[in-house]
């Protein structure tokens, strides 16, 4: 199965199942579209019929071309099968060693926001704080169930979890304690607003932290629209002050900045670049999670602006790389040499299995 698309002038084929990548100019691409559903003779009448005034379109080359993607479908390379179908709904259903916990330590925030997709932190409940005690329980849990698995991942959210800042700390500090006497290795991860941030908490994240997700919708308009305080105050003026200064104190250590795009603002691919003109170079921005009747919710008729800001971002993305002014964007940092294993294909990407809440 192949799957063929253009994006900035290239004409690009997927091979779905060996993740094989073809680069070809338009002739290519249709002739191997066509050949994936016809006989040779067939596909080369269709290719003439539909390129008839091509010089290069001959006899000769199309004899060529069909060579050379018959050899591609001997070694593996187009039109594969998926062969793994047969067992995927049984490793999916599988539960393997446990080797990550998001643990909600806060269900309550410091701002108001109100595309929230967890009801401005509170998950539609009532306000509340993890205990140390259950958040001690749950790290046993996961060094219980983690089997053979060396490395594990905690991730602290919310809500705001500067919130229980004192909680984040000893559960940090429980985990490292239990690190040797278990052959295990914590990694840890922070979402926050920034509001709380502050020297304290940045020397820690620093030191502690694997990686730290700071919450920033783009231009100042935009961010504000959605992004405000109880008293209905918009949030970036306190906010980027602080995310710069943390950035910069972090080194080579991992952090992104985190944006969230609406039907207000689908010309998101200018809030990344306002992202990358304040400083920022490790980006992602997510589409907003709401019910379908909410006037910031994205829509079918978005898509054709949606498509077109992810091709505009990575011609800039390129464009600035060769300035000099290089940025990633999350969804971009593909593997093209080292693609995901057949495990994760068929399991998917193991939450409800591997990844727990609590």
């Amino acid at each position: 199965m192949i799957h063929q698309f253009q994006c900035n002038g290239y004409f690009i084929t997927l091979d779905i199942f060996s993740g094989s990548i073809h680069l070809t100019d338009d002739a290519t691409a249709e002739a191997i579209r066509l050949r994936e559903t016809m006989p040779q003779t067939e596909a080369m009448k269709a290719l003439r019929a539909h390129f008839p005034n091509r010089p290069d379109v001959t006899t000769e080359t199309m004899l060529t071309l069909f060579s050379a993607i018959d050899q591609l479908e001997k070694e593996g390379k187009l039109y594969t099968r998926d062969v793994f179908k047969p067992y995927a709904s049984h490793l999916s259903s599988a539960c393997g060693p446990l080797k990550a916990l998001c643990l909600h330590v806060a269900h309550t925030c410091n701002l108001n926001c109100s595309y929230c997709f967890a009801s401005q932190g509170k998950y539609q409940g009532d306000n509340a704080l993890m205990s140390l005690e259950v958040g001690k329980r749950a790290v046993d849990f996961l060094v219980e169930r983690s089997g053979g698995r060396t490395n594990l991942e905690v991730d602290f959210f919310g809500g705001e979890p500067l919130m229980n800042w004192h909680v984040v700390k000893r559960l940090v500090a429980y985990g490292r304690s239990l690190e040797n006497t278990h052959n295990k290795r914590f990694r840890f991860t922070l979402t926050t607003n920034g509001v709380l941030l502050n020297e304290e908490v940045t020397d820690f994240c620093n030191r502690e932290m694997h990686n730290v997700v700071l919450s920033l919708d783009g231009r100042k308009e935009v961010h504000d629209r959605f992004r405000r305080d109880h008293m209905n105050r918009g949030s970036y003026d306190k906010i980027v002050p602080k995310f710069q200064e943390f950035v910069k104190s972090r080194g080579d250590k991992n952090y992104y900045i985190r944006g969230t795009f609406t039907h207000h603002n689908t010309d998101f691919s200018q809030d990344l670049l306002h992202m990358a003109d304040l400083g920022f170079t490790e980006l992602s921005m997510e589409p907003v999670v709401t019910a379908s009747d909410d006037p910031c919710a994205l829509t079918e008729d978005d898509l054709p602006v949606l498509f077109e800001q992810y091709e505009f971002l990575a011609a800039e993305m390129l464009r600035r790389t060769r300035e000099g002014r290089p940025f990633t964007f999350y969804h971009y940092m593909l593997d093209l040499e080292r693609g995901p294993c057949v495990y994760k294909r068929m399991s998917g990407c193991g939450s409800g299995t591997e990844y727990l809440a609590v």
